[in-house]
């Protein structure tokens, strides 16, 4: 399993303008992107304890967290996602869903696999039946997303964050979500093995720190 470093920091509205600036002069914006943005829907799934929200609140080192994501409204491009993260390291795993797999698992059922199905989603289906796994909260945010090639950096600049509470309808264009109570914007960094010194001082700002802030326990604030 590859791990990538990451950075999490909480920013400001300036911040955000200042930041825009400067990795637009630097960075390559993602090919993905309309505008230079995307719209991200989430489903998180959790134990019937919440461990992965515990896990998360208590600063547990090795944890992870299993979710189904698509982007800009378009469920034809759904995937099923499974990050793991140890200290400051971090990994992601991704298989794609089919719409039927993702409205069952939306809706707390487990879906019957093909004889053929990713090991990931053999994994997470294993997860659903000994371990209670079941959507817990939809978190949708807008993501402004920059590529540097050296390093393999990808700085993404996240705001807007909300949350709906009818799981069921997570691939519903108009379900209806709400602020996740003041969250901040997030400024993100990934790289592999190192961090070129030109984007390291474009994300350095006054009075900021790397943070652990969670879009999933953010959007847990309502239940």
């Amino acid at each position: 399993m590859d791990f990538r470093h990451e950075w999490k920091i909480e920013i400001n509205p300036a911040d955000l303008l200042a930041l825009r600036s400067r990795l637009r002069a630097l960075m390559a914006p993602d090919a993905h992107a309309l505008r230079g943005r995307y719209r991200i829907r989430s489903l998180y799934f959790d134990t019937p304890e919440d461990r992965a929200l515990r896990e998360k609140l208590d600063g547990v080192d090795r944890r992870e967290k299993f979710r189904i994501r698509f982007y800009n409204g378009d469920t034809g491009f759904l995937r099923l996602e499974k990050k793991t993260k140890q200290n400051s390291l971090c990994n992601k795993q991704a298989v794609p869903l089919t719409v039927e797999q993702a409205r069952a698992l939306a809706a707390g059922r487990i879906p019957i696999l093909p004889e053929d199905a990713a090991p990931l989603l053999r994994e997470f289906v294993y997860k659903l039946k000994t371990e209670g796994l079941r959507p817990k909260a939809v978190v949708d945010y807008i993501r402004e997303p920059f590529i540097y090639r050296p390093g393999n950096v990808r700085v993404t600049l996240d705001y807007g964050l909300r949350t709906g509470f009818a799981c069921a309808d997570f691939l519903d264009p108009g379900l209806v979500t709400i602020p996740a109570g003041d969250a901040p914007a997030l400024l993100e960094v990934k790289w592999d093995a190192f961090l070129p010194d030109v984007i390291r001082d474009a994300v350095q700002l006054p009075g900021r720190r790397a943070s652990a802030f969670s879009k999933y326990a953010q959007c847990r604030l309502y239940g």
